[in-house]
């Protein structure tokens, strides 16, 4: 009695079609490669910290605070403010027309009504930072401080206003200089990297160290130059599209994909900076 070839034995859903064969090793292989790999850590870091909601959550808290604190400082300071806030997204004289209608420039009355609005402003930026908080503490793995160090998010909220204020005031004449958009944007690493090293220290109240605490902080310094750049070449036609569409009001779209943006820039900077120092402890040890 003759024996069937093994090729026979297989049942005829293993068996491979020629053509086949060399795209599925292929595929093998990268998932072999994905294991371990530093890619696959960065992946499932952002899974543990739910990336996408985090960022859509904080934006939308940027929005509720940040438009509205704009708005009322708008109407009490002497100097527009929407002329800076079309300097960060990059805009185009025509964009920036659309955007200045957000914001009104005849005095304001102080009232019920605007106090009200201030005390909204007020809850919602504390509560901005105290989401970046929870973000640092889970991307850091260390457990929740709750209220105890309530007075940080004040603090850390009036340097945050001190420190946008003079990234603008020395920002604005560096962007009118003849290599202004390289300039600008190593201006917003220079600034905002010693920045969001402190805020990760100040803000975890010191239990990470300045050590662990430097590569995340260059990070996120990178990413928002490079979120200025990219501004520059999809915000304008962006808020123009959409005011075409909706109108006035379409431009808080496009300001909301930039808040957004702003929250994917500060995860991303924590992760990159977490994982790179896993890695790196772990290479050490072996």
């Amino acid at each position: 009695m003759v024996k069937p070839d093994s090729k026979d034995r297989r049942p005829a859903a293993q068996r491979e079609t020629p053509g086949l064969a060399g795209p599925r090793r292929w595929a093998a292989a990268a998932q072999d490669r994905y294991q371990g790999s530093l890619g696959q850590s960065f992946v499932l870091e952002l899974k543990t910290l739910d990336f996408a909601q985090q960022i859509i959550l904080f934006g939308a808290g940027l929005l509720v605070s940040l438009l509205p604190f704009l708005i009322l400082l708008s109407a009490f300071a002497s100097a527009r403010v929407d002329d800076d806030l079309a300097l960060r997204l990059g805009l185009n004289q025509r964009a920036s027309g659309i955007v200045s209608h957000l914001f009104t420039s005849s005095p304001a009355v102080l009232n019920v009504a605007t106090v009200t609005s201030l005390i909204f402003v007020a809850a919602g930026t504390l509560a901005v930072a105290s989401s970046l908080q929870q973000i640092y503490e889970k991307a850091f793995a260390q457990d929740p401080r709750g209220m105890r160090d309530w007075y940080r998010l004040p603090v850390w909220v009036f340097v945050l206003c001190a420190v946008v204020v003079f990234e603008s005031l020395v920002g604005r004449p560096v962007r009118n200089a003849s290599a202004g958009p390289v300039l600008a944007e190593l201006v917003t690493f220079a600034v905002m990297t010693p920045f969001f090293w402190w805020t990760m220290h100040f803000l975890l109240s010191g239990r990470v160290s300045w050590r662990r605490l430097l590569l995340p902080a260059i990070a996120t310094g990178a990413f928002f130059a490079g979120l200025g750049v990219f501004s520059k070449f999809y915000f304008s036609a962006t808020i123009i599209s959409d005011s075409r569409t909706y109108g006035t009001i379409g431009a808080v779209f496009g300001i909301l994909t930039w808040l957004i943006a702003i929250g994917a820039v500060i995860i991303l900077g924590a992760v990159v900076g977490v994982v790179w120092d896993r890695r790196s402890s772990r290479a050490e040890t072996q």
